[in-house]
């Protein structure tokens, strides 16, 4: 079963850049989409972002126009560039493929 790190997140000022990284532990070259999620306080998970493995993705509309999502299959890695960034988006991030979850990482935006 495919395990999923993430990597990347932190405290950041409104407007603002970050980079979160999903590496796993396996080849993701036959996994079909991959995507990130986002759960802030006292709300449910909601998704982010998805990317096939051909590279066509998709964005929720809170966060189209300033993040971008893609992945790197020789690395075996996926990346969300959230530019931009405003206080809304603080939440823990999580990277998601078939039946696995990473454990998350905390993305604050301070206004």
């Amino acid at each position: 079963q495919v395990q999923l790190v993430e990597s990347g997140g932190g405290l950041v000022q409104a407007g603002g850049s970050l980079r979160l990284s999903c590496a796993a532990s396996v080849s993701i070259f036959r996994i079909i989409t991959m995507g990130w999620y986002r759960q802030a306080p006292g709300k449910q998970r909601e998704l982010v972002a998805t990317i096939t493995n051909g590279g066509s993705a998709y964005y929720a509309d809170s966060v189209k126009g300033r993040f971008t999502i893609s992945r790197d299959n020789a690395k075996n890695t996926m990346y969300l560039q959230m530019n931009s960034l405003k206080p809304e988006d603080t939440a823990v991030y999580y990277c998601n493929a078939p039946m696995a979850w990473g454990q998350g990482t905390q993305v604050t935006v301070s206004s």
